[in-house]
């Protein structure tokens, strides 16, 4: 059975465990209460038997053995148990008592009680044996004396000692849990309000709480939270930030397509009007790229989707995405090519790392100049799968190299149509795959942006090296 709450789960822990001390605690006391009905029984026994064997007389040379009353009464405990007992001679011979009263196995030592059970006339008997002499016998004649006793007052003296203390155990165990509910309900105090703390707090309150009026043992919970919270509270910034960035850079394509859709409407020109609608399809074309850029972004963030596992030939992508943007690099005047003689193998999600391929493929081919070189290599570097993009543009000084992962960053004065966000998807996607990402001065003096990724055992057929215009 589930306990929801923590105070009777702290309470069964303490408690169950210490109830199943007390039942030990119990059990050794009712031996313990055994053992003392015993041995007052036995005492008692002895003492009976002594004071018949002590009264056992020679008189005329004949052995009188005389029961004293006292020897029987003290067994009057008001519990009505029955006494018997015989005395035997030497011999055997029977001076007195109930002849049919049984015998211990072993024969006692002189003067040394032997106590022993039985059953007499079917009922469960505590018996005591003593060799006793005879006091005035010349020839040191010995007799033995048997005492036995019914255990009515033995069953209560033990009973009386058990329930005596088990009521004890009971009242501490009771005792204990009153003080333990005290305790729990102190002790938890200060998770409680920290609790009314985290409850009262506005949903934009992501203030952190303070730690030193807990326990120690609650301080790194109050640390997780205030951790949790200021994680959450970076990562509205950054919604924030990105919606705000992405509404301005969605604002100014917008405006200007409903400017060239004016004009296309105004202009009685046909030469014009197709011009202005050439330059509408140029703009939408812009916004459905950036569109897919802030998809593939969203797409890209930690806990936006699922993560995925498959297995990927990084030659066989980096071939894929070059087929794909070839005609771009034919109408640019760009020589793209790929060095990749052999598969090279990674891990994650290929839809994701195809985009960070396109994306940094189609940054190399925007910036360089017409009659300039994208180079695309794919190696395998120790336990890496490296991707390196290699272009002779005007490549990116140190201190902007940084930067240029920052969202819709671009750099003063740099020529083109990009919106500043590619570099942010390969930096996402290199990111959540385990891998690392460099930018580095290529030696035509362009950039070269090395991507690794963790490399897994090779797959599939290999990738002949290509180059193509």
């Amino acid at each position: 059975m589930r306990i929801d709450s923590l105070r009777l789960q702290l309470l069964c822990w303490l408690l169950l465990p210490l109830a199943g001390l007390v039942a030990v605690n119990v059990w050794t006391s009712w031996r313990a209460a055994r053992a003392t009905a015993d041995l007052v029984t036995d005492r008692t026994l002895d003492a009976s038997a002594r004071a018949i064997a002590e009264d056992v007389r020679l008189d005329r040379g004949v052995v009188d053995a005389t029961i004293p009353p006292v020897a029987l009464e003290m067994f009057d405990t008001g519990h009505r148990d029955r006494v018997y007992y015989r005395v035997d001679g030497a011999r055997g011979r029977l001076l007195t008592g109930y002849p049919d009263l049984p015998l211990p196995r072993g024969t006692p030592k002189e003067g040394v009680p032997l106590p022993f059970s039985g059953t007499y006339r079917d009922q469960e008997l505590r018996l005591v044996a003593l060799h006793y002499p005879v006091v005035g016998a010349p020839d040191g004649e010995r007799v033995t004396v048997v005492v036995g006793v019914t255990l009515a007052g033995h069953a209560a003296m033990v009973r009386e000692l058990w329930i005596g203390s088990f009521s004890q155990q009971l009242v501490l165990l009771a005792a204990a849990g009153l003080l333990v509910l005290v305790g729990l309900r102190q002790g938890l105090a200060p998770l409680l309000r920290l609790r009314d703390a985290v409850m009262e707090k506005g949903r934009d309150d992501l203030t952190p709480l303070p730690d030193q009026a807990v326990q120690s043992e609650l301080r790194p919970l109050v640390v997780a939270l205030n951790t949790y919270m200021a994680r959450v509270a970076g990562q509205m910034a950054a919604q924030r930030r990105f919606v705000a960035n992405a509404a301005h850079q969605l604002r100014t394509p917008l405006a200007l397509l409903g400017t060239q859709v004016t004009y296309a409407r105004r202009t009685t020109d046909a030469g014009e009007r197709e011009e202005a609608l050439a330059a509408v399809q140029q703009s939408t074309h812009r916004l459905a790229r950036l569109a897919s850029q802030l998809l593939t972004l969203s797409r890209s963030e930690p806990g936006s989707r699922r993560p995925r596992a498959e297995d990927i030939d990084l030659s066989a992508s980096a071939r894929l995405v070059l087929e794909g943007l070839a005609d771009l690099a034919v109408q640019r005047g760009i020589d793209l090519g790929l060095e990749a003689d052999e598969p090279v193998a990674t891990s994650g999600d290929g839809a994701m790392v195809r985009e960070a391929i396109v994306n940094l493929v189609d940054n190399a081919l925007r910036y360089t100049p017409t009659g300039g070189t994208v180079t695309v290599a794919v190696r395998r570097d120790a336990d890496w799968a490296v991707l390196a993009v290699e272009d002779s543009g005007p490549g990116i000084a140190p201190q902007e190299r940084d930067k240029v992962f920052e969202r819709f960053y671009r750099m003063p004065g740099t020529p083109g149509e990009g919106s500043g966000i590619g570099l942010s998807i390969v930096r996402e996607v290199v990111d959540g795959a385990g891998g690392t990402l460099a930018l580095v001065t290529a030696s035509s003096g362009g950039l070269r942006v090395e991507m690794r990724l963790p490399a897994t055992s090779a797959a599939g057929k290999p990738v002949e090296s290509a180059r193509g215009a």
